[in-house]
């Protein structure tokens, strides 16, 4: 054979080869690189959008803390000022009980001492009466003599 018709008979393989491969190979081969470019060129999108929404995300994160921060001081405060509230009640509530248990207490002591001291004339002019029937050797009766035992009673208060 001849090297001329070679080279002919194989640059019309190359050709219909090329053609072929032009045709029916390489449509899908540049759809599939096109689809891949789209999905990383999406994927790259979708990392930046997920970026700024991490960014936001964050911005909102750090919002929140500080609104809950500032809630829990304010709530502290709150409490804070709602127990020393409280406090200051009870020793008020305690204040006023200690008075009136103070005044009833001096009440009932002002009474016992009216009483002692209701007794104790009692039995001094109990006593006196005895000396003086023991003075006078007679016996003096009680019911006649109720109101000097009155009078007596009234000089001794």
């Amino acid at each position: 054979m001849n090297l001329n018709a070679t080279l002919f008979f194989q640059i019309i393989v190359f050709l219909i080869l090329g053609g072929f491969t032009m045709k029916f190979v390489w449509p899908p081969i540049v759809k599939a690189l096109d689809e891949r470019a789209k999905k990383i060129a999406e994927g790259l999108e979708a990392a930046d959008r997920a970026k700024s929404d991490l960014a936001l995300a964050k911005e909102r994160a750090v919002d929140e803390l500080r609104k809950a921060r500032e809630s829990a001081g304010d709530v502290r405060a709150t409490a804070e000022r709602n127990a020393s509230q409280l406090i200051e009640e009870a020793r008020a509530e305690a204040n006023s009980i200690i008075a009136k248990a103070r005044k009833a207490a001096e009440a009932e002591a002002g009474t016992a001492a009216q009483h002692a001291k209701d007794e104790l004339r009692d039995q001094v002019a109990l006593l006196a009466v005895a000396g003086a029937e023991k003075i006078l050797r007679r016996e003096i009766n009680p019911q006649v003599h109720a109101e000097l035992l009155a009078n007596l009673k009234q000089e001794l208060q």
